[in-house]
């Protein structure tokens, strides 16, 4: 009972960062247009997502639904598992050379992390390595609408990005409020069509987030909140949809889960396995 208090009393002094804007919930997808209308002066965004994301036809379902409202869009849809400096270089010129107002991510943290850096560097210019820690990005680039698919990295409400330098097979974190989304949209129905270890790969890192988000040294009691929240929803639910995909309840469960282990290890940190997996993912991708 002392060691819980001194824990609360130590930490009880905390920052927190998350988007402006959650909106979470079957159907969240359709929301968007209002929140863009919320943010005024967004006419022409650009969808940054991947190619699996189109044949699901979740980019065309997203492109309907900004029609509708009126609002102009554009598709980059190159980018790859575990970003690189050459995977996001189309993404960048695409927003230095148009006209775009702010940036949509769908899809998993690939994409999400790829948006990311795509809106800071296309703002700002440079290389990728000039914003790696320890700078702290804090200048804002284009506002981010981040829609996940997967219940994994949370990338959707935290303020990193990770891009690997392929000519130095260095994973490069990037942090700072600037890689924040603006706002996340958080729809468990974009995740009923994950495979089976895929949705063991990503929930697992969920899991593993809110597990070092709790133990680290940075953690606070409202960290704590969110991590002890979030392994309570993906513990009991993560066998349950590796075994029946449409178990939407489950699929429910582990969504909010996962963003709630991405705010926690956000305003928190990783600890010592997401620590050894910058340099062993980037050696052997």
């Amino acid at each position: 009972m002392e060691r819980e208090r001194d824990r609360l009393i130590k930490r009880e002094n905390v920052r927190v960062c998350i988007p402006r804007y959650l909106q979470i919930g079957k159907g969240s997808l359709n929301e968007l247009p209002e929140i863009i209308k919320i943010l005024g002066s967004i006419k022409s965004l650009l969808i940054v997502t991947d190619k699996q994301m189109v044949a699901f036809g979740y980019v065309k379902m997203l492109q309907e639904v900004l029609s509708k409202a009126g609002l102009k869009s554009d598709v980059f849809d190159d980018t790859v598992p575990e970003p690189t400096v050459r995977s996001i270089q189309a993404g960048v010129d695409n927003v230095r050379g148009g006209n775009f107002d702010a940036i949509i991510a769908l899809g998993g943290g690939s994409p999400i992390d790829s948006a990311k850096a795509i809106s800071i560097l296309g703002t700002y210019g440079g290389e990728m390595r000039d914003y790696k820690f320890p700078r702290i990005v804090d200048e804002p680039g284009l506002p981010i609408f981040a829609i996940p698919t997967t219940a994994g990295t949370g990338s959707e409400v935290t303020k990193f990005t990770i891009i690997t330098d392929e000519t130095t097979d260095e994973k490069m974190l990037c942090l700072g409020t600037g890689f924040m989304p603006t706002a996340a949209l958080v729809d468990f129905e974009l995740s009923l069509s994950v495979p089976a270890r895929t949705t063991a790969d990503t929930g697992i890192d969920a899991l593993t987030h809110a597990m070092e988000s709790y133990v680290s040294k940075k953690a606070s009691a409202y960290t704590d909140t969110q991590a002890i929240a979030a392994m309570k929803l993906i513990g009991p639910n993560l066998r349950r949809v590796f075994h029946d995909g449409s178990d939407r309840e489950a699929r429910e469960q582990m969504m909010l889960g996962s963003t709630l282990a991405g705010v926690a290890f956000s305003n928190a940190s990783v600890a010592l396995v997401h620590g050894m997996s910058r340099p062993i993912g980037a050696f052997y991708h």
